[in-house]
């Protein structure tokens, strides 16, 4: 579940940004091109609700690395005002999540958004075929 929601998010974020901004989902260590993303799932963590469905907790963690030098801390407020407003929904397996607590930091010119996709998950048992049975029955009197 935590690659289709950084697979969503990569898509809005292509989808409001286009294609001048690279999306990176693994570490990259170097030639990073700028400006571009960093997607990250931090600290995911998963607590049974009730029977068999779950409560998965997934704080994500955009960071941009601004392009215009000299200039980082406007150009990462700019991008923090729309990854506010493009990672508010994602449509993820054909339904829509809330991205809840966004807030964000600037720290060496590189801008750190916060968002949480919290969902619920139902585990799906596949137990085996029960065989067939045969049984005879009499009764007395």
């Amino acid at each position: 579940m935590i690659n289709a929601l950084i697979e969503a998010v990569s898509i809005s974020l292509n989808g409001e940004f286009g294609d001048g901004y690279e999306i990176h989902m693994e570490e990259i260590k170097q030639d990073l091109k700028e400006p571009c993303f960093f997607i990250s799932c931090i600290n995911p963590a998963s607590s049974l609700f009730l029977g068999k469905r779950y409560f998965r907790e997934n704080l994500f963690c955009i960071q941009y690395f601004p392009g215009r030098q000299g200039h980082e801390r406007a150009e990462c407020n700019e991008t923090a005002e729309r990854l506010f407003k493009c990672l508010e929904y994602l449509e993820v397996s054909g339904r829509f999540v809330k991205g809840t607590g966004m807030k964000y930091e600037v720290a060496d010119g590189i801008l750190n958004f916060f968002v949480n996709y919290d969902i619920y998950i139902q585990k799906k048992e596949t137990l085996p075929a029960m065989e067939e049975v045969e049984k005879e029955i009499t009764a007395k009197g």
